[in-house]
C-alpha cells in the first residue's frame, strides 16, 4: 500500500474513532458514561479502562493503528464503558454515596447493556478494567462471548501493587514515565475524589481465582515482560482453561500494551476473532456470515494452536520506528 493510501485509511479511521456519541445511562449504581462507535446493528464490544484514565487515554492507540482498527471497527460496534465519574468534565460524585463494590461495578454492566439492548458482547479491558470484564464473565457468563485482557488482574492486591502504585505517582529518585505522565495530566483533568472511589473498589477487591475455572468463553491474554503484573497474567493464564485461552507476552513494555505497542496485539487478535467469522476487511471476499455466533466455530478453532498461539506463552517484539 503506498503511503498516501495508507495515510488516507488511518484519517478514515481517526474520523470514525472520533465521532463517537455519548450516553449517560442511569443506573442503580449511579449514571455512567458510554460512548459509542459504529453501526450498533453489529456485534458489541464492551471495552473498559484502567484506573484514572479513559477510552482515549486508555485504547487510542490501538484503535489509531489503521490495521488494528479496521479488524474491531469492520466487525464490532464499540462501547467504551467508563468508570463512575471518569469521563471528561465529569462532576464530582457526592461524598455522601458509598463506595462502590466490584461486584456493584459488574452489576452496573448489565444494565449498561440491557440500556442497549445487547445480550452477549465481546469484552477488551485493560488492569483494574480487565478484572471487573473478568469479574463479569464469572457473574454473568451468558453475557460474554469472549475476553480480550491486557495485563489483567485476579488475585487481591498485594504489596507488590502498593509499591508499584507508589513508583507511578513518581518520586525524586525515580523519573515517570511517559505513560505515568499522561496518567498524572488525565488524572489532573477530572475530579480526584471520582477517581479515589473507584481505586478503593479495586483496592477492596476479592481474589476471583477460584472463577476462572468457571470460565468457557475464550480468553486472550497480552502482558507486557517489563509489567508489574507480568506474574498476575501468568497466574492468571495457569489457572484458566487451556482450551479456551492463550497468553502473548510482549517485549520491551509494560502494563498498557494498548499504548506503548498496539502492533503487538494485531496477529494474536486477528487468529483470536478468526474463530468467531471474523476477519479484517480486504483479507477475504464478501462479510462474515454468522457473526459472534459460537455454533459456527469449529471445536479445532477453540485450541491456543489455531488461534495463531502456542501453550508457551510467545514472545512479540515491535521493530523500533527510524
Amino acid at each position: 500500500m503506498s503511503d498516501s493510501s495508507s495515510d488516507s485509511v488511518s484519517l478514515d479511521v481517526h474520523t470514525i474513532y472520533l465521532g463517537g456519541k455519548e450516553h449517560i445511562v442511569r443506573t442503580g449504581y449511579g449514571s455512567v458514561s458510554v460512548i459509542v462507535y459504529g453501526d450498533q446493528e453489529k456485534p458489541a464490544l464492551i471495552t473498559y479502562p484502567d484506573l484514572a484514565v479513559n477510552h482515549m487515554s486508555c485504547f487510542q492507540g490501538l484503535f489509531f493503528c489503521p490495521e488494528a482498527a479496521s479488524l474491531l471497527l469492520h466487525n464490532f460496534c464499540i462501547y467504551h464503558i467508563s468508570p463512575p465519574g471518569h469521563e471528561l468534565g465529569a462532576a464530582a460524585i457526592c461524598s455522601e454515596n458509598s463506595v462502590p463494590s466490584v461486584d456493584d461495578l459488574t452489576d452496573q454492566i448489565v444494565e449498561v447493556l440491557n440500556y442497549f439492548g445487547l445480550g452477549a458482547v465481546m469484552c477488551m479491558g485493560v488492569i483494574a478494567g480487565a478484572y471487573i470484564l473478568t469479574l463479569f464473565a464469572i457473574k454473568h457468563r451468558e453475557r460474554v462471548l469472549g475476553l480480550i485482557l491486557v495485563s489483567p488482574l485476579c488475585r487481591a492486591p498485594s504489596w507488590t501493587e502498593w509499591f508499584y502504585n507508589k513508583e507511578v505517582r513518581g518520586s525524586e529518585d525515580i523519573p515517570e514515565s511517559d505513560i505515568a505522565q499522561a496518567c498524572r495530566r488525565l488524572l489532573d483533568e477530572r475530579q480526584s475524589m471520582n477517581v479515589w472511589r473507584f481505586l478503593q473498589a479495586i483496592d477492596g477487591r476479592p481474589d476471583i481465582t477460584h472463577g476462572l475455572k468457571t470460565l468457557k468463553c475464550r480468553t486472550l491474554i497480552f502482558v507486557g515482560d517489563d509489567s508489574p503484573f507480568h506474574s498476575e497474567a501468568l497466574h492468571m493464564t495457569a489457572k484458566l482453561d487451556r482450551r479456551f485461552s492463550a497468553l502473548v507476552e510482549v517485549q520491551a513494555c509494560g502494563s498498557m500494551v494498548t499504548e506503548e505497542q498496539p502492533h503487538a496485539m494485531l496477529i494474536p487478535m486477528e487468529f483470536f476473532l478468526m474463530g468467531y467469522g471474523l476477519y479484517r476487511p480486504n483479507q477475504f471476499n464478501g462479510s462474515p456470515t454468522s457473526p459472534l455466533s459460537p455454533s459456527c466455530i469449529a471445536p479445532e478453532l477453540l485450541s491456543p494452536e489455531n488461534m495463531g498461539l502456542k501453550l508457551k506463552p510467545i514472545k512479540t517484539r515491535m521493530a523500533s520506528k527510524k
